[in-house]
């Protein structure tokens, strides 16, 4: 008996956001962005968990709570209901959530800890430290990520000078081997700037860290006390970085270690791809197979951060023209290997010139010429020249977004918008409405129409990951059976779409009101 065909995991999972405010633009580009890779590679066969979460631990949080007058943990209850309902609105397809105030993380943290005691016994010591102390960063700063007197990531907030006995990590011990795993091949660390980045920090020599905290409780309690008898919180980077792993415990866990991509921003590359990993080392744990570094968004050339006030309402965001609109437009205008603006009028033009000029106009016009001269059926016809393009431009959108070559999610998109623009001018030079003219060049017609709407539906479901809504709805307007998000990439080129019944209904993007006001 043969034995079933297994399809190949893939367990992608985005930072932990911080449990002290809204979620912003910011936080949005990396859980969409996220998203979409997740979305590719399920219609690409794989079975996929998509975790999301929040890191409700540390200083931070027990200062913001304290500020609004209620518990901890009722403070990160309610910022975590905000961000799990903005996700949602936005259809982030996380397959879990997970917190860090949970039982089960707390207990994963202690058994991870625990792990590294037993297999590295020293990996663990007690040190007295004295440094300047980032409550935003929730990390010690060194001189180099200092300008002014202030973290360079949060300078509206003013460094602490700390002097405190903790538990340290043993980092230094591991220099070699995370820099034999920073110029692995295949990559462990990308794009290659940012493994360029972290190099740079190994050459400039590692520092041991600080695994515990003392002065607060709100965390994990450290799994020894001091020789001092002091029970002191675990440091919150070594109660966030493990969660990827704390959610793959037990029998009921639905995810499998190891991750094979972290997507994060390029401010925490070096807990992820430095600190993280040795962890890992010590405590004889496999390794995430790769780390994606993103980088930010900015609104004015700013980055968005609520401590320094560069904020966007997502709701007012979506509000704009749509969910799926915004979607696209982050991961189109800014690359998911650097760093890209925001704009309202940018947002605008993108809008008008991709979705409602280009994609919108060929599914409105397609979808109208079938109705009216073929009943609106989608006529069997030999396969034209448009569809043979439309797939070739589908390959290269999954191959920039699957992993091979990165997760280059605006060179997809530019892929299936150049074969969207393509296919306008395909029907515009064929000019259909002049075919219909002639009944003995009715074969022509029949040709030209269903090469469209096969165009149109490879390009509905090469989008379907960017914008999961708009793509279902052309799709079920190209009376296409099923969803668009059940389809297989990969069996695109052999779609057949003759017979389909179309109904061509509202714009599938309408055009502002040029009287509303501009945001």
């Amino acid at each position: 008996m043969t034995a079933p065909v297994t399809a190949p995991r893939f367990f992608i999972t985005t930072a932990i956001d911080y449990a002290n405010g809204d979620p912003h633009l910011g936080h949005a580009l990396e859980k969409i962005g996220a998203d979409a890779i997740a979305r590719y590679h399920r219609m690409s066969g794989h079975d996929v968990h998509f975790l999301v979460g929040m890191d409700e631990h540390g200083q931070k949080v027990a200062q913001s709570a304290a500020a609004a007058g209620v518990t901890p943990r009722e403070f990160v209850d309610r910022i975590a209901a905000r961000f799990q309902d903005a996700w949602a609105k936005l259809a982030v397809s996380n397959d879990e959530f997970v917190r860090t105030t949970s039982p089960a993380h707390h207990e994963g943290v202690r058994a991870l800890l625990e792990m590294i005691f037993a297999r590295t016994p020293d990996a663990f010591y007690e040190r007295t430290y004295t440094g300047s102390y980032c409550v935003g960063c929730e990390s010690f700063k060194a001189d180099a990520d200092i300008v002014d007197g202030l973290c360079v990531l949060h300078p509206t907030r003013t460094l602490e000078t700390v002097e405190e006995r903790n538990w340290f990590f043993r980092l230094t011990r591991y220099a070699d081997e995370l820099r034999a795993l920073l110029t692995r091949d295949p990559p462990f660390l990308s794009p290659e700037s940012r493994r360029n980045e972290m190099l740079r920090v190994l050459d400039d020599g590692l520092e041991d860290v600080s695994a515990s905290r003392g002065r607060f409780a709100w965390g994990v309690p450290f799994v020894r006390p001091l020789s001092t008898g002091e029970q002191q919180t675990t440091y919150v980077w070594f109660d966030a970085l493990p969660n990827y792993w704390t959610v793959t415990r037990g029998a009921g866990a639905k995810a499998h270690w190891p991750a094979q991509v972290h997507v994060i921003g390029k401010d925490i590359s070096r807990f992820h791809t430095i600190i993280w990993p040795a962890m890992l080392m010590a405590a004889g744990l496999p390794l995430p197979e790769q780390v994606w570094v993103h980088g930010f968004v900015s609104f004015g050339g700013e980055r968005f951060s609520k401590s320094a006030g560069v904020t966007i309402a997502l709701d007012e965001a979506v509000a704009k023209f749509g969910a799926d609109a915004l979607r696209y437009y982050l991961l189109r205008d800014v690359p998911f290997d650097g760093d890209g603006s925001f704009s309202w009028d940018r947002f605008s033009e993108v809008y008008e010139g991709d979705l409602a000029n280009a994609f919108g106009n060929l599914a409105s016009r397609t979808t109208a010429m079938v109705e009216k001269y073929f009943e609106g059926v989608v006529p069997g016809a030999p396969a034209g020249p448009q569809v043979a393009s439309t797939s070739g431009a589908v390959d290269r959108a999954v191959a920039a977004v699957t992993g091979g070559n990165g997760f280059l999610l605006h060179e997809a998109i530019a892929h299936v918008l150049t074969s969207v623009r393509d296919t306008n001018e395909y029907v515009q030079r064929a000019q259909p409405w002049a075919l219909a003219k002639d009944p003995a060049r009715r074969g022509e017609l029949a040709t030209v129409l269903a090469d469209a709407v096969g165009s149109l539906a490879r390009q509905a479901a090469a989008l379907a990951p960017v914008m999961p809504g708009k793509s279902q709805e052309l799709w079920r307007s190209l009376g296409a059976p099923g969803t668009v998000i059940e389809q297989r990439l990969d069996r695109l080129a052999t779609l057949d779409v003759s017979g389909w019944r179309v109904s061509k209904g509202a714009p599938l993007f309408p055009k502002p009101n040029p009287t509303s006001e501009v945001l």
